[in-house]
């Protein structure tokens, strides 16, 4: 009998690299775009932190290639799956996203409608939240609401929830 195995399930093939160094460059691409706070926030090297902050200087688009190779290569030695999970919570193309941003106006209508027990279940998921603060902008929200105003007010508990919450995630 031959020694000739046709099994390769331990090895990878010359297009799955490629596909995998593809997905590496991209990602790095996507870090680029972050603003220098967020990238500030990942587990990053010092020498791919470096490459971010290059990375605009580059104009041509031969050089922006060479660039985002280069940063494909730093991606090697990153923890991905912590640099994913952050971008997955800031970035508003992502499901992950949307369903954060969903949760929260959700909470801003409960609270709006509810009364003392959602505003105690929500200090109890958000303790650094401003409990006088927040019930005078529920306050005038709902004083906005019985007039048929513009939701001012509304606006404003969204943002101030979604302070507390990007603070509460480490993203602030």
């Amino acid at each position: 009998m031959s020694d000739y195995s046709d099994d390769f399930s331990g090895e990878k093939s010359k297009s799955q690299v490629k596909r995998e160094l593809h997905a590496l460059q991209e990602l790095g691409q996507r870090l680029a775009g972050l603003k220098p706070d967020l990238q500030r926030k990942l587990p990053l090297t010092d020498a791919l932190r470096r490459a971010l902050e290059e990375a605009p200087k580059h104009t041509a688009n031969s050089a922006k290639k060479r660039h985002v190779q280069f940063i494909g290569k730093l991606m090697r030695e990153q923890d991905i799956d912590a640099i994913v999970a952050l971008l997955d919570q800031v970035d508003a193309s992502t499901r992950q996203y949307n369903e954060r941003f969903h949760n929260l106006e959700r909470w801003r209508d409960r609270l709006i409608e509810g009364n003392d027990e959602v505003l105690e279940k929500f200090i109890s998921e958000y303790p650094d939240a401003d409990r006088q603060h927040l019930r005078g902008l529920i306050r005038h929200a709902q004083h906005e609401a019985a007039q048929n105003k513009a939701p001012a007010a509304s606006r404003k508990i969204f943002k101030y929830i979604r302070e507390l919450d990007d603070t509460q995630r480490g993203l602030r």
